[in-house]
């Protein structure tokens, strides 16, 4: 049986990461999605050996063709911070 698939944007980031681990850990194809501008790599290195998971640097503001099948598509890709809203308010805005 074939797993079913979700794509989780802002990946690397505090909730995305979390939910990364949780849908890997029931048994999905996870596909990660992050622009890292205020995600961090180390949120989800540990996930890069496994065959289950695959990470896209990419900005969800821009088309992306994702191959195959997507069963759930989880939108997490948003900087969540007011430090962040000051640092870098355009990206922030997009």
């Amino acid at each position: 049986m074939e797993r079913k698939k979700v794509l989780i944007t802002g990946a690397a980031g505090f909730l995305g990461s979390h939910l990364c681990d949780r849908f890997i850990k029931e048994g999905y194809q996870v596909i990660g999605m992050d622009n890292l501008i205020t995600g961090d790599l180390r949120n989800i290195e540990h996930l890069f050996k496994l065959e289950q998971f695959e990470f896209y640097h990419h900005d969800v503001t821009k088309f992306i063709h994702v191959p195959g099948r997507l069963d759930y598509i989880m939108h997490f890709a948003s900087p969540a911070s007011p430090i962040d809203y000051l640092k870098i308010p355009i990206q922030t805005l997009r």
